[in-house]
């Protein structure tokens, strides 16, 4: 005991010096931040401020979850605990920084104290809004960097010179599509960071670095592993240098302006990772390819690949591939099993957009790691494999827009993680299963466009987002289970049959609802007054309820703060727009599209709002003029106010708009003049102002108007010269100048290849006179030929589909309307006017012509031969005029000739037989009183005088039998010989010639004398 109490000093010394060690290296541990900088980091931390709610989904898709990690950065704190930071465990220096995805805002200052930082090794600042600063160059300063992140942050302007200072540097990321890199920096840059194993530039503007300058990176063949290069708008052909970087692990070009063609040897055989979607090469699939025995990612989509997809590259090699892309191609042939087969591994499948035909393999136990495949928008046939729903992996299958049949397969697995399903723009049949009802993963389903029948079944899954079953042949009830969907955000049920009532108000129960669409059917009865006060839908933006039989406005729309896109048209809603719907218009902020055209609306029109794009009011009965306020809509870019009444002038201001590309206000009562100002600038492409009042001349700006397509000033009162100058419109395929008081001759001579494209010409019904415009018809290219790529049904339509370019024609002797214009459609119209002189032959050369008029004119002449060559011709009408001479034989070899009028001329003899003259009847031929033969009642009396070949009968009785023929030949061939004879001997004697003469003024006095007994005959 005693040697306890002896002892207990020393134990107390000993524990007092280790209590104190102890604390010594606890203060020693959390106190590492150096005091210089934790006061730059909360310096750097003051300068922004945090959104603790970002809404780019962009940012959401790529971080996982945004961090806030400043928020624990706070005075009299160790800064080595702080949340992104990290300290050196000897020194006290800060040498790692990690904000990324910390939604950092605020402008990165040329003195930020960030870059007082001097040991920092690793810096991110990823996925922030530095409010498109620039990168000063005192990111030079930080020397000791060896990962540098400033990616997806809002930097802008020229990445500066001293980057090239970090020496250090292994990975270097500075993504951002508003940060250039000049080719000075790129030089310093390779020359100095020797040592770089990752170099990410996605989106930086690259377009100054030349192919000599991107072959520097030979320079760092020893160490890059690495190299994002895509959308940098890189030009020029493709280096095989760098292709061909022996540690080269990843390597993405995608989405640039070079050319190239694939190696065929010298790859780089240690890529996994390889992008170059949007390069075009010429040719196949090169095998070569397969020599990436490595390879885990290939994308090549958009690279104008053709051919078929080679065998020997999956049989054999690609084994690893877990992402393949070949879409938006010319692939063709058939899709090879051994593709299913021989890629256990794949994740990831898209051949879309392609032109793969056939049927589509059966993956059966295959491919069990599949979670994407895309085979939409080829040439597939045949049914939907069943397998394809036993794929326990598999979260998004496309396979719309191709030829596939039968039904759709009523059963999948149980665990199906199946979240994207389209399947539309086929001609599959059936019901649709049940399964689509009911899968919890299920979040688009998309079966538009098939012949799907049978009812809409009761949803009982709540999971979808996305449903469209538009243009089916389905029919029933309404399927108020819809209404339980609360997670939806487009609907689709346009043109489903589906009847019975809705009440609109339902709608607003769906919180996200931003597309829905209930067009096209008419059994449908849409209650839309109900329970307004009530009704909110703040997310929706696109709301279509043409052709619901509805029959005013839905009040609900005033609920509606973000919509962008209305259409009502096509319904019965009558009277005058509502005041609340005037004030609406104006409060709208992001609206771009109103149809509000067929309906049976009165009184003023609505003024546009300043940002509306598209404006359709057509076919109403609205009256009052067209106010000038409709040139405030500077993003006007249609404009359709056609069939209504209204009147006054066109504003001038209309022909200024910057973007208008289609101006349609036919069949109204407007006059005074066309517009005179359209600007250099204009986009115009279709302007039609016929069926009013308008008076004349015509501005000669519109000749400014170099991308106009259409245009259609018919059915008024100008009065002008043909304006000529307008051959010089490179795009003009339709002008209608018809039923005006123009006047004058038409002449192209002074314009080079006038109307090179022009199909569509009818000046019809006006004062012309003269010859026929030849000098403007030999130059219509776009009636002598027409593209192989054109003979599919292709109509004039605007490109967005909003609007189709329309136009009146008289066709096979009928007025007829085109409201969707072929762009094979070809027609001249000269008829009614005061043209003269002959038919010129050079109008064989439209060989596609379908249509020709010249009729009520006073052309004179025979009927051309070289109308024969209009093979593609429809109709003709020549009448009334003056033409003469038989109907050429060869217009029997016109196959298409549905209409011919050649009344009322001074044609004569007999009518061609055969092909599709024998289906024309009298009134085809009425007014040729020396025409004669079928259809006429007046019959050939000597139809066999009028045949190309006489009859032996004929020539007995002429004289010229064959017996005196044979008498008369030996005898003059004697008679010859013997004058012969004497001619070259004797000379030619007087007697002889006068002998000659004499005959021969006998001889032609009997064929006249003969030809007037004939004609007596007939008549």
């Amino acid at each position: 005991m005693a040697s306890f109490f002896i002892l207990l000093p020393s134990f107390t010394i000993h524990f007092f010096f280790s209590l104190l060690l102890l604390t010594n290296f606890t203060s020693y541990t959390f106190s590492l931040c150096n005091h210089h900088d934790s006061s730059a980091l909360l310096q750097f931390k003051n300068s922004f401020f945090v959104n603790t709610t970002p809404s780019d989904t962009f940012w959401f898709y790529e971080c996982s979850s945004f961090s806030f990690k400043t928020e624990t950065w706070k005075n009299n704190t160790d800064c080595c605990e702080w949340d992104g930071v990290t300290c050196d465990t000897v020194s006290d220096y800060v040498v790692g920084l990690d904000l990324s995805c910390n939604d950092l805002k605020g402008e990165l200052h040329p003195n930020s104290t960030i870059f007082q930082l001097k040991h920092l090794q690793q810096l991110n600042l990823a996925f922030n809004d530095f409010s498109w600063s620039p990168l000063h160059a005192g990111i030079g300063d930080l020397v000791s960097l060896t990962h540098l992140n400033l990616s997806n942050s809002d930097l802008s302007g020229n990445i500066p010179s001293t980057i090239s200072h970090l020496s250090k540097l292994i990975s270097l990321d500075l993504g951002s599509y508003s940060m250039e890199l000049n080719p000075l920096t790129w030089k310093k840059l390779i020359h100095n960071a020797t040592n770089l194993r990752e170099l990410y530039l996605h989106t930086v503007n690259m377009s100054s670095i030349k192919e000599s300058s991107l072959s520097m990176l030979k320079n760092l063949s020893s160490t890059l592993v690495s190299l994002s290069l895509g959308s940098t708008e890189l030009q020029g052909n493709l280096s095989s240098d760098v292709l061909s970087l022996p540690n080269l692990q990843k390597l993405d070009l995608s989405n640039n302006h070079l050319i190239g063609q694939l190696p065929k040897s010298n790859w780089s055989m240690a890529l996994r990772y390889l992008d170059l979607s949007s390069i075009p090469f010429s040719g196949e699939i090169l095998y070569s390819i397969g020599q990436l025995k490595s390879l885990t990612h290939l994308s090549l989509q958009e690279c104008n690949l053709d051919g078929t997809i080679p065998l020997p590259l999956w049989n054999w090699n690609l084994t690893q591939l877990t992402y393949l892309d070949l879409s938006e191609n010319k692939l063709n042939g058939e899709i090879p099993p051994s593709l299913f087969y021989q890629l256990p591994h794949l994740s990831f499948l898209d051949l879309s957009e392609n032109k793969l035909n056939g049927e589509i393999p059966n993956v059966y136990g295959n491919l069990m790691k599949l979670e994407y495949l895309d085979l939409s928008t080829n040439n597939l046939t045949g049914e939907i494999p069943s397998s394809f729903f036993h794929l326990s992996q598999l979260s998004h299958l496309g396979l719309s827009f191709n030829k596939l049949v039968g039904p759709i397969p009523n059963e999948i697995t149980k665990h199906s993680k199946l979240s994207y399903l389209d399947l539309g723009s086929n001609m599959l049949s059936g019901t649709i299963p049940h399964w689509c009802y009911n899968l919890p993963s299920l979040l688009v389903l998309r079966l538009r466009n098939n012949h799907l029948t049978d009812f809409i079944g009761e949803f009982t899954t709540y999971s979808l987002q996305y449903l469209y079953l538009s243009n089916n042949n389905l029919h029933g009830h309404f399927p108020n289970s819809v209404f339980e969907l609360q997670n939806l955000t487009r609907l689709d049920l346009s043109s489903t049959n589906l009847s019975g009532v809705v009440d609109f108000h339902q709608f607003s129960i769906f919180k996200y609802l931003y597309y829905l669409n209930l067009s096209h059917n008419s059994f449908l009865s849409i209650n839309i007054d109900s329970k307004v006060e009530s009704i909110s839908s703040p997310y929706l933006e696109y709301l279509d309820l043409s052709f619901s039989n509805i029959n005013s406005f839905p009040k609900l729309l005033a609920r509606l703060p973000n919509l962008q896109s209305l259409d009502l048209s096509n319904n019965n809603i009558h009277g005058k727009i509502p005041k609340w719907f005037h004030k609406l218009l104006n409060s709208w902020e992001y609206i771009y599209y109103i149809d509000l055209s067929f309906n049976k609306l009165q009184g003023d029109l609505p003024v546009p709002p300043y940002g509306i794009q598209y404006f359709l009011l057509s076919n109403n009965n609205f009256t009052g003029d067209i106010s000038s306020t409709f040139c405030n809509a500077s993003s006007l870019m249609i404009l359709n106010l056609a069939n209504n009444n209204l009147t006054g002038m066109i504003p001038q201001c209309l022909g200024t708009l910057p973007i208008l590309s289609v101006l349609d206000l036919h069949m109204n009562h407007l006059y005074g003049s066309i517009p005179t100002n359209f600007s250099k600038q204009n986009r115009f492409e279709t302007i039609k102002l016929n069926g009013n009042q308008l008076e004349g001349p015509l501005p000669h700006s519109l000749a400014q108007c170099r991308f106009l397509q259409v245009l259609d000033l018919g059915d008024n009162i100008i009065e002008d010269v043909f304006p000529n100058w307008l051959g010089i419109l490179p795009e003009l395929q339709v002008l209608s100048l018809r039923s005006n008081k123009f006047y004058g001759t038409i002449t192209c001579s002074n314009t080079k290849d006038p109307f090179p494209k022009l199909r569509i010409f009818d000046v019809s019904n006006n004062n012309f006179s003269g010859p026929l415009p030849t000098s403007c018809i030999k130059n219509f290219q776009g009636m002598m030929n027409v593209n192989d790529s054109q003979i599919d049904l292709q109509y004039m339509d605007n490109e967005d589909g909003y609007y189709k370019d329309s136009v009146v024609v008289i066709m096979k002797g009928l007025f007829t309307e085109l409201t969707r214009i072929l762009t094979t459609f070809t027609t001249i119209d000269l008829s009614n006017n005061m043209f003269e002189g002959e038919i010129p032959q050079l109008i064989g050369d439209l060989k596609f012509l379908k249509g020709l008029n010249l009729s009520n004119n006073g052309i004179t002449g025979t009927i051309p031969q070289s109308l024969s060559y209009l093979r593609n011709l429809e109709w003709l009408d020549l009448s009334r005029n003056r033409l003469r001479g038989e109907i050429p034989m060869a217009l029997t070899k016109l196959n298409f000739l549905s209409f011919l009028n050649l009344s009322q001329n001074h044609l004569e003899g007999m009518i061609p037989k055969g092909q599709q003259f024998d289906t024309f009847g009298n009134d085809s031929y009425e007014g040729n009183t020396m025409l004669c033969g079928l259809p006429l009642s007046k019959t050939c009396k000597n139809d066999e005088d009028q045949s190309p070949h006489s009859t032996s009968e004929d020539e007995e009785e002429s004289g010229f039998g064959w017996k005196a023929v044979a008498i008369g030949y030996a005898c003059g061939a004697i008679s010859g010989l013997l004058l012969g004879h004497n001619v070259f001997f004797f000379g030619k004697p007087e007697w002889l010639a006068r002998l000659v003469e004499q005959m021969f003024n006998m001889r032609l006095k009997r064929r006249n004398n003969r030809s007037g007994a004939n004609r007596r005959r007939m008549n």
